[in-house]
């Protein structure tokens, strides 16, 4: 199939003006009524128009320029999303503006990945320069900002009151990477342990997310992304999410690595309690297993702490922490930080990567975690969650049927509904703001951490605006859900 886009039709498509020069298409729904609509035979006419002058920001219609870019590219792209109509095309701070110039409040994030926020100033100075002085050469040469963010990453865990015996760092591409490099090193530690290979069996945890590729979906127990590329990876037991008791009998002397989430992010925001992850620690030391916290989703300040688990006491602390995400800004990186113990157990030729450590990334790891690293980001985050928190409670007040729980900790939260949220998400979108959802019927609010007060004020109440539709509404207006807005599908659906 050859294709009619040109590069230059398609900048042409996506050009936009400035952030400053680019106006919110906004008619309040109370001037709906004064809005002309035209007679026509055709209902469907009638329903667009209608919609359009309802609407804040209603989505693009079947016959919108979007429309027709997105009909023309979609037959070359592989469908593994399901994707709403909108086309992004800018982005800053906690904005994002579509091909069209509607613009968007950003509550999701980049799935929790764009933490100082969209094209982040310095951020974009730092790709321009170090993409004048070198961006790859491969791990077979030394380079200065590999070893630089590593030893970074070391130096701020351990001070912050994390993982104390952080000691060397692995850097990839992504957060699959990260997590498939503590799985293999977790299959070394057990080998060097028992040479005999008993010792080789990992656990993880139902409504647990670590990834795509085969040793990550191997610990990811949901049958409706595991059953197409059955059989998994051997050597995989499944556990359940803070129950203390199973404890003993699920990890065994032929367990090699035990892996969670201390958040579980896509799985519903389910906080891990303090009980069971002190208990999967001192189990693992019994039996001589690796302790690896998955923290992509839900570190590098995200919890008002630089690490989710920094709350928990040091005899709590993992072996191995994977991080991802924000690391990046949205720049692919990754990274896996080890105890000396483990790190002494992989030798050269076990483990590798060719893009991974490349210069480019590692800088802009470099400035960003050190941004995140920041006291006064971290008390922003916790003060921020409390605006959200009383914000939702107000919701929760006046849907009390609707709204069963919030959960999470700092700027990851979930809101427990009672029914499918997607129609919320449709709503809140053609109103100005993204947010996404995980878990079963949960709405999952992850903006950036720069996230300003004010912006908050103005997310929740277009949220609220929107659950008003749908719940309060729901006979008059039918609003679609769109499918496909969270990484993780919950069982079965």
């Amino acid at each position: 199939m050859a294709s009619n886009i040109s590069a230059r039709g398609l900048r042409a498509a996506v050009k936009t003006t400035s952030a400053k020069s680019i106006v919110k298409r906004r008619i309040p729904a109370r001037n709906a009524s004064a809005v002309a609509v035209p007679t026509s035979s055709d209902p469907s006419l009638y329903n667009d128009i209608s919609k359009e002058a309802s609407l804040p920001n209603p989505d693009p219609p079947s016959d919108s320029s979007t429309a027709r870019l997105t009909s023309s590219l979609a037959p070359f792209m592989v469908a593994t999303y399901v994707r709403p109509p909108p086309v992004m095309a800018k982005g800053e701070g906690s904005y994002l503006w579509d091909i069209e110039n509607r613009r968007y409040l950003d509550f999701t994030a980049g799935i929790a990945v764009n933490a100082l926020g969209h094209c982040d100033p310095e951020m974009s100075k730092l790709i321009s320069q170090q993409a004048k002085t070198l961006i790859h050469t491969s791990n077979l040469y030394h380079n200065p900002w590999t070893g630089a963010l590593s030893a970074l990453l070391v130096k701020n865990t351990v001070e912050s009151g994390a993982m104390k015996d952080a000691s060397k760092v692995f850097i990839c591409n992504s957060g699959s990477e990260a997590n498939e490099a503590a799985i293999k090193f977790c299959r070394k530690v057990g080998r060097v342990r028992t040479p005999s290979g008993a010792q080789h069996e990992l656990v993880s945890f139902h409504n647990s997310f670590h990834g795509r590729t085969m040793g990550s979906l191997s610990a990811t127990p949901n049958p409706k992304y595991q059953t197409p590329f059955a059989p998994m990876v051997p050597g995989f037991r499944y556990g359940t999410f803070n129950d203390v008791d199973a404890v003993p009998s699920l990890i065994t002397p032929q367990t090699c690595g035990v892996i969670i989430e201390p958040i579980q992010g896509e799985g519903g925001v389910n906080v891990a309690t303090a009980e069971f992850m002190q208990a999967l620690r001192d189990r693992c030391d019994e039996v001589g297993a690796v302790l690896v916290y998955d923290e992509i989703q839900c570190g590098l300040s995200r919890t008002g702490t630089l690490w989710a688990h920094a709350s928990l006491p040091k005899t709590a602390h993992p072996d191995i922490l994977t991080t991802a995400k924000a690391l990046g800004n949205g720049f692919p990186i990754g990274a896996a930080i080890v105890s000396e113990e483990v790190a002494n157990c992989v030798v050269t030729g076990d483990h590798g990567t060719t893009f991974g450590g490349n210069p480019l990334a590692c800088r802009l790891g470099h400035y960003i975690f050190s941004r995140l690293s920041e006291k006064s980001l971290r008390e922003g985050v916790m003060a921020k969650e409390q605006i959200f928190r009383k914000g939702i409670e107000r919701m929760r007040q006046r849907w009390p049927e609707k709204i069963k729980e919030i959960r999470g900790r700092g700027l990851i939260l979930g809101v427990q509904l009672s029914q499918d949220p997607t129609p919320i998400v449709t709503a809140a979108r053609e109103r100005g703001l993204l947010v996404i959802t995980c878990g079963t019927n949960t709405l999952r609010l992850v903006p950036p951490l720069v996230v300003a007060d004010e912006e908050i004020e103005e997310g929740l109440g277009i949220l609220e605006e929107a659950m008003g539709v749908v719940f309060d509404r729901s006979g008059e207006i039918e609003v679609e859900g769109t499918k496909g807005q969270q990484e993780m599908a919950p069982n079965g659906r």
